[in-house]
C-alpha cells in the first residue's frame, strides 16, 4: 500500500514539473498593435519658444543734469507719478528733474539743500504696470523672428492662464554658452494683470501660420534615401479586411506634432503610425520606428505648442 502512495506522490511530481517547464519554456505570444490617423485639413501653426523673466519696460535712474542745490523733494519712495510729473526742483531755478513716463518712485537719493553733481542719481522710477518678457532663443530660430509677431505668454506662476504679446526687439549680439549661441527676445504683454517683476515665464513666437491645408501626425513620415513616404491603409481593398501601400509624399512645414502634406495624400486617407508591440504576458509596450526607415526629425515647435520649425523639402 505504501508503495503505490509513493509511486502516486512522484508521477505527480513528475507531470507537475513537466508542466511548469513547458510553461516557462513557452515564449509569449506577441499581439502587433498598429495605430492610425486620418489626413486632416486645417490649420497649421509653427511656434518658437524660450524661456525668461518678466522684467519692467521702464526702470531707469534719474539723474542730475548739472551740479545745483535741491530745492524741493515733491515724491516720496513708493509713490505713483505720471508722465511728465515734476520730482525735484533746484534753487536756482532750472528745469526741475521730472518723470520720463509713468511708473513708481522706488527711491528718493536726495534732500533738500543737498548739493548734487553732475550724473548724481537722485532717484528711480519703475512701471511695474507695463511688463515684458526677454527670452532666450536659439540661433538657428533667429532668422524666423520678426518685430510685431504675435506670441503667447505663459507664467509659471498663473499656470492656467494665457497672457497675449507682442515682439518688441530682437538682440543683434547673442550669447554662447556650452557651443550652442543664443538671443535675447523681447515679447510686450498687452495686459499684465497680477503678474510681478521677476516671474518666470515661457513665451511662444508665432512665426508661420497656414490654413486650409493638408496634415499629418509626424511620426507618420518615413524617409528612405531621400524620400519621404506614409504607409497608407485601405480597408476596402482587401478581402482580409485590409490592405496597406506606401505612397510617396511631399512635405511643407511642421510643428512638433503635425507636418504638412503638399502632395500625395487626400483628406480622410487613413495613415499609419510606428506600430506598438504588446507582449501576452507583460502587456509592456514598445514602439517600432521603422526597422529600417530613416525617421523624419522630431522638432520642437507647436500648432498651439512652442519649438524649432521645420521646412520639408520634396
Amino acid at each position: 500500500m505504501k508503495k503505490w502512495i509513493v509511486i502516486f506522490i512522484v508521477a505527480i511530481v513528475v507531470i507537475g514539473g513537466g508542466v511548469w517547464i513547458w510553461s516557462m519554456g513557452k515564449k509569449d505570444t506577441v499581439v502587433a498593435q498598429t495605430p492610425t490617423a486620418s489626413v486632416q485639413k486645417g490649420k497649421l501653426e509653427v511656434k518658437v519658444s524660450g524661456n525668461g523673466t518678466i522684467q519692467p519696460v521702464t526702470s531707469e535712474d534719474l539723474k542730475a543734469k548739472a551740479n545745483k542745490e535741491v530745492d524741493e523733494v515733491l515724491v516720496s519712495e513708493g509713490e505713483k507719478v505720471t508722465e511728465g510729473q515734476e520730482l525735484i526742483t533746484f534753487t536756482d531755478g532750472s528745469d526741475p528733474i521730472t518723470a520720463p513716463a509713468a511708473g513708481t518712485v522706488t527711491s528718493v537719493a536726495v534732500e533738500p539743500g543737498q548739493r548734487v553733481t553732475i550724473g548724481q542719481v537722485v532717484a528711480h522710477l519703475t512701471n511695474y504696470d507695463d511688463l515684458q518678457v526677454t527670452v532666450q532663443i536659439d540661433e538657428l530660430d533667429i532668422p524666423k523672428i520678426k518685430a510685431g509677431q504675435t506670441a503667447s505668454v505663459k507664467i509659471n506662476a498663473f499656470p492656467n492662464t494665457t497672457y497675449s504679446g507682442k515682439v518688441t526687439s530682437i538682440a543683434n549680439e547673442g550669447t554662447v554658452s556650452n557651443g550652442v549661441s543664443t538671443f535675447d527676445v523681447t515679447v510686450h504683454l498687452d495686459k499684465s494683470t497680477n503678474v510681478k517683476v521677476g516671474m518666470t515665464a515661457e513665451a511662444s513666437i508665432l512665426v508661420e501660420s497656414k490654413d486650409n491645408v493638408l496634415y499629418v501626425p509626424i511620426e507618420a513620415v518615413n524617409t528612405i534615401n531621400g524620400q519621404k513616404f506614409v504607409v497608407v491603409t485601405d480597408p476596402s481593398s482587401s478581402e482580409n479586411g485590409e490592405a496597406t501601400r506606401r505612397q510617396i509624399i511631399k512635405t511643407g512645414i511642421n510643428n512638433e506634432d503635425y507636418v504638412e502634406i503638399t502632395e500625395g495624400l487626400e483628406e480622410g486617407e487613413i495613415v499609419q503610425l510606428p506600430r506598438t508591440a504588446v507582449t501576452s504576458s507583460n502587456m509592456n509596450n514598445r514602439m517600432e520606428f521603422g526597422g529600417m526607415m530613416n525617421r523624419m526629425p522630431r522638432m520642437n515647435g507647436a500648432g498651439g505648442m512652442g519649438g524649432r520649425s521645420y521646412r520639408g523639402g520634396e
